[in-house]
């Protein structure tokens, strides 16, 4: 098992940006993919981007392309999501998860973070 602690959530204006942060512990990242899902109050929660174990390849959900970037430091334990051109439909719940052989469905990945809120005002 690995241990996913998230940071970096808070209030920004829409057209505004932040960058989450994925801190891993008990074990290394480097045998997972990576990603982060979403959920917004009343809504299931949604795939938003993942990241292969090595980083050389992401996806991104419709939704986000464009405007998020996923990255991973294998060293450091550590994955960020950088948004960029936020907009008030990205407020929710930001989760880090890490699967053995995760895809875009939530059911593909065995660790989760607690979350960490992100609020886009307009």
């Amino acid at each position: 098992q690995v241990q996913l602690v998230e940071s970096g959530g808070g209030l920004v204006q829409a057209g505004g940006s932040l960058r989450l942060s994925c801190a891993a512990s008990g074990r290394t990242i480097s045998t997972y993919t990576m990603a982060w899902f979403r959920q917004a109050p009343g809504k299931e929660r949604e795939f938003v981007a993942s990241i292969n174990r090595s980083g050389a390849s992401t996806y991104n959900a419709d939704s986000v392309k464009g405007r998020f970037t996923l990255s991973r430091d294998n060293a450091k334990n550590t994955v960020y999501l950088q948004m960029n051109s936020l907009k008030p439909e990205d407020t929710a719940v930001y989760y880090c998860a890490a699967g053995l052989f995760g895809r875009t469905i939530v059911a593909s990945y065995e660790n989760w973070g607690q979350g960490t809120q992100v609020t886009v005002s307009s």
